[in-house]
């Protein structure tokens, strides 16, 4: 089952990218407009939640073990993708509630995925770490709703940052697995037998 599961490493590093690349761009500029906010925010949930569903739809080995939680995953992405991209006039607090439900859900289900993970292989420490990262990221958000969008824009800069580091961790991990099967020909003859 490990060599089947580490060949979806990717998802996780596209995941991580997407993170960190979204994370760099509401550190760098922390005085956007709502609609960029809006806008970046929303590229970043659709790439998440597209990554998710061609994992399902490609039937790698980790989407079908844990279907509904790749399923609600890479849906709630887009929907939160969509709902963001459509509105982009939504206010503030609106905006801060929706990323806060997003962070809070995506935690939970990555949690969950987290403790299946730690069945199979070692290093699913940093799928936990992600979640619990998205679980306090959207603790804060409904914690402190007044704080203003610039607040907002540091700490979904920060929750990205950290969640795309954790998300390349477990893909790192997963890598090294899937290139150490192939290389030990553990790969071709669990696909034999």
């Amino acid at each position: 089952m490990l060599s089947l599961v580490s060949r979806d490493w990717w998802v996780y590093a596209i995941r991580g990218i997407a993170a960190i690349l979204f994370g760099i761009m509401a550190l760098v500029w922390p005085a956007p407009t709502l609609t960029v906010l809006v806008l970046l925010f929303g590229a970043y949930a659709f790439v998440d939640g597209a990554a998710m569903l061609l994992a399902l739809a490609r039937g790698d080995v980790l989407a079908r073990r844990h279907q509904w939680v790749t399923a609600l995953t890479g849906v709630l992405g887009l929907v939160v993708a969509i709902a963001t991209l459509m509105w982009p006039g939504i206010t503030a607090l609106t905006l801060l509630y929706l990323v806060a439900f997003w962070g809070i859900t995506i935690g939970i289900l990555q949690i969950v995925t987290a403790v299946e993970f730690r069945r199979e292989i070692d290093g699913e420490f940093f799928l936990g770490l992600g979640g619990i990262f998205s679980m306090v990221f959207g603790g804060l958000l409904v914690a402190f709703p007044g704080a203003g969008l610039l607040s907002l824009v540091w700490l979904v800069g920060l929750w990205a940052e950290l969640f795309g580091i954790s998300s390349l961790g477990i893909a790192y991990r997963l890598h090294g697995i899937d290139r150490d099967l192939n290389k030990t020909g553990l790969r071709a003859a669990s696909s034999n037998a």
